[in-house]
C-alpha cells in the first residue's frame, strides 16, 4: 500500500473482526502443483483460526497439512469501499473426535453435505487485510460517484 491510495492496512483484530461478519470465502491450495482456489463456507474460532467443514473428499486430502491461504472479503462497489482480509497458516483435518464432534456443531454445514464430513481447520499464522476507503485513487483524488 502506497500513501494516499485509498487503501488503510488494517491490524490483526481488526481482519479477525472482519471475519465474523461474513460466511464465504475462498481457499487457495496447490493441486497438481498448481494454484487452486475455491469458495467455501466457513466459520472463524474464537482463537483466531478458519473453519471449514467439508466432504471427506479432495478437497480435504489437499489441504491436510498444507500451508494455505484463506481470503475472505465485503465490497460496496456504489459506493466504493470494502475490505480484504488474508488468513495464512497450515491447515489441519480436526481428529481428535471429541474436537470433531463439538466442532461439527459449530461449523454451519457445507453448501453440499455428505455422508462423510470432516473439519477443517487453519491456524493463523500470519493475518493481514486492507479496508478500501471510498472513492480514492492512488494520487488522493476523490472519484465521482
Amino acid at each position: 500500500m502506497y500513501p494516499n491510495d485509498g487503501f488503510r492496512e488494517l491490524g490483526r483484530q481488526e481482519c479477525l473482526d472482519l471475519l465474523a461478519k461474513v460466511s464465504v470465502g475462498r481457499i487457495v491450495y496447490t493441486r497438481q502443483a498448481l494454484p487452486a482456489v475455491l469458495p467455501v463456507n466457513f466459520c472463524p474460532a474464537e482463537d483466531g483460526a478458519v473453519l471449514l467443514r467439508t466432504a471427506a473428499s479432495e478437497l480435504a486430502r489437499a489441504v491436510d497439512g498444507s500451508v494455505v491461504a484463506f481470503e475472505a472479503d465485503e465490497v460496496d462497489a456504489v459506493a466504493r469501499t470494502g475490505w480484504s482480509v488474508v488468513v495464512t497458516g497450515r491447515a489441519a483435518v480436526v481428529n481428535d473426535p471429541a474436537e470433531r464432534e463439538h466442532l461439527s456443531r459449530v461449523v454451519s454445514c457445507p453448501w453440499a453435505p455428505s455422508p462423510v464430513e470432516v473439519v477443517v481447520r487453519v491456524e493463523p499464522e500470519l493475518v493481514t487485510g486492507c479496508e478500501l476507503v471510498g472513492g480514492r485513487t492512488l494520487y488522493g483524488v476523490r472519484l465521482s460517484a
